[in-house]
């Protein structure tokens, strides 16, 4: 798809496509637990990459064979959670994504059939999960194809930078750009990322 996705780049916007050749070719992928993905996203809101993985990976050690469940991650007391590294406010967040999870309230197992739309809605009642994570637990959780995030730093910058704008784009900017990209925004996104990264 990503070959598609830039033919589609290459007559809808020539920006873009020019920097399909600073970056490698990728796939989007389909993560076979969201579960996990979704405690990963959470543990690492406002850290560094290094680190998310450093706390995230001391986390796993509280479960045998590194196995984490929810009802397994409710067992857990307040204090062990803490000893890896984890907040107050990130367990609160976990836990509830764990009861929720549980209960019912949220059924990860029926996401890849839902609209992009409703598994939004579906995630912002999670503690701590806002659209910044559901926009990325789409992309690269559940490989959506055409997922923007307008709230991204991220991609606020590379858009500055590369169409030549003097300060950072609106919400109302991307959104008329974007729909150039439509319908493969994540590969937009995805190279917009990467391009701040590896072009010179």
């Amino acid at each position: 798809m990503f070959k598609k996705a830039a033919n589609h780049f290459k007559s809808s916007d020539p920006i873009l496509y020019s920097l399909i050749n600073f970056i490698e070719p990728f796939k989007l992928q389909i993560h076979p637990d969201p579960f996990y993905r979704l405690l990963r996203s959470i543990v690492g809101q406002q850290l560094s990459v290094k680190a998310a993985s450093t706390i995230f990976e001391r986390f796993e050690n509280l479960f045998p064979k590194k196995n984490i469940t929810p009802k397994g991650l409710l067992k857990l007391s307040d204090e062990n959670m803490k000893s890896v590294g984890l907040s107050r406010q990130k367990i609160s967040y976990l836990k509830d994504l764990a009861a929720k999870v549980i209960d019912g309230t949220v059924e990860l197992n029926k996401f890849g059939e839902l609209e992009s739309e409703i598994i939004v809605e579906e995630l912002v009642k999670i503690k701590g999960v806002g659209q910044w994570t559901a926009e990325m637990f789409l992309m690269f959780s559940l490989g959506r194809p055409d997922i923007f995030s307008y709230g991204d730093l991220g991609l606020q910058n590379a858009i500055k930078k590369h169409y030549k704008l003097k300060t950072k784009p609106t919400i109302k900017q991307m959104e008329k750009l974007s729909k150039k990209w439509i319908p493969y925004r994540t590969y937009a996104a995805m190279i917009l990322w990467r391009s701040l990264a590896n072009q010179p």
